[in-house]
């Protein structure tokens, strides 16, 4: 073993700090790097020489120290809240898989920062514009089963036509008897009491009906519908009233079918007036009474709604996109998808606060979020770089200390070559 060959050894734990001190520095970088995995460098000791005449294994001098590794550190980092609907983070195992061009790569990348937005085509896209994936879901909010971009900042709620009207009014039970029949070309001279709905054709159009109600007898009443300004009844039937009782409606009659403008074909709907045999028990829902009081209308409600824009959105712990729209409705729009692999530190970082999956690594398997090991989803949140600042600063005292030290050891190595150049004068 000679004086250079311990320059030499000494020069490798100079390189191997060298190295460790870049790595305690880009964790220092990233400490607020949103998503960021730590890193450290693993070293390992170099080839050892045999020293001649000894046994095998008992006289043995290491040649210095090399890097073995440098290991990301896949723990949960902090969680900072913010309240932003498209900020999303994962509790546990998994990556957001986000798919583009990256740095001139083309593919799906992996990522923890959830830093996502909605961009100027309705997909979600990390900062970068990178499409995240997901399970997009049919308008009856049915996910698809094969993962794509996620295309959600335009989603649309189809409109529904009205089928049913339900009403809730009293008729004043003193009314007269009316002495003339309903006359649609007359309907507030023929008629004691009128009420009024929306209701919406198949395209989501919105059409005023007109229910009209004449008293026929002491205890019997007729309705009759008709659209707004148009002297034409599309539908009629019978009210009749308990006389021995509180004047509860004991059955009606009648139905509308009407064909609005630009539709084809007629529309049927059904008007509930509170008829016993179609109200559940236990709803105190009265429907149309006969008291001694004004008539009046307590409420009026129908099943149907025009087409609808997304006004909101919001993400539960499954990944599940729930909008919100213009129209009242509510659905699931589409699902984030999350991705594992078999060995997630051993991934590949590509900037970005991105990662690209190798045969180190495994293939990714991608999937919903809560299932098969994958964490869940925290929405308004982001999480933070893993890195501990306090442990950063020990490790890097420890390594500037050990650079200190093997400079000590080229240096004494050198002087000792000085004193051996010396022998000679």
């Amino acid at each position: 073993m000679s004086l250079i060959s311990s320059m030499y050894t000494g020069a490798t734990g100079l390189e191997a700090n060298s190295t460790d001190l870049s790595v305690i520095g880009d964790n220092i970088a990233n400490a607020n790097t949103v998503g960021f995995k730590a890193s450290r460098a693993a070293f390992a000791d170099a080839m050892a020489q045999q020293m001649i005449g000894s046994g095998a294994g008992l006289s043995q001098v290491g040649l210095g120290v090399q890097l073995q590794s440098v290991q990301k550190i896949i723990t949960q980092g902090a969680l900072s809240n913010t309240g932003l609907a498209t900020d999303l983070a994962i509790q546990g195992s998994g990556y957001f898989a986000v798919k583009g061009s990256h740095n001139g790569q083309s593919g799906t990348f992996f990522t923890r920062a959830g830093q996502f937005t909605v961009d100027n085509t309705g997909n979600l896209v990390n900062q970068e514009g990178l499409a995240v994936q997901g399970y997009m879901a049919s308008p009856q909010g049915v996910l698809a089963t094969s993962p794509s971009d996620l295309k959600v900042g335009n989603s649309m709620s189809a409109p529904s036509a009205t089928t049913g009207v339900t009403v809730q009014a009293n008729l004043d039970a003193t009314t007269a008897v009316s002495a003339v029949a309903f006359d649609p070309t007359d309907p507030a001279n023929t008629s004691a009491f009128s009420n009024s709905v929306t209701v919406y054709d198949v395209s989501g159009a919105a059409h005023q009906i007109d229910v009209y109600y004449t008293k026929t007898a002491a205890n019997a009443w007729s309705w009759n519908a008709m659209t707004a300004g148009v002297a034409t009844a599309i539908g009629t039937g019978t009210l009749t009233f308990d006389p021995a009782d509180s004047g509860t409606l004991t059955a009606q009659t009648g139905a509308i079918s009407v064909t609005f403008p630009n539709v084809t074909g007629a529309q049927a709907i059904n008007l509930n007036f509170g008829d016993p045999t179609s109200v559940p028990p236990g709803t105190g829902l009265l429907g149309v009474t006969q008291f001694s009081s004004p008539s009046g209308t307590a409420k009026v409600s129908q099943d149907g709604f025009a087409a609808g824009s997304l006004t909101h959105m919001s993400i539960d712990t499954e990944g599940k996109i729930n909008g919100s729209f213009s129209n009242g409705q509510s659905r699931v729009i589409g699902q984030v998808a999350t991705a594992i692999m078999q060995a997630p530190d051993k991934m590949d970082r590509v900037g970005g606060n991105l990662f690209a999956t190798n045969p180190q690594s495994g293939e990714a398997t991608v999937g919903a979020p809560t299932t098969a090991g994958r964490g869940g989803i925290t929405a308004g949140a982001l999480e933070m770089s893993n890195v501990d600042l306090a442990n950063e600063f020990v490790r890097m005292i420890s390594a500037q200390r050990a650079y200190q030290a093997n400079s000590k050891t080229v240096t004494t190595a050198d002087a000792l070559l000085v004193e051996l150049m010396n022998l000679k004068r």
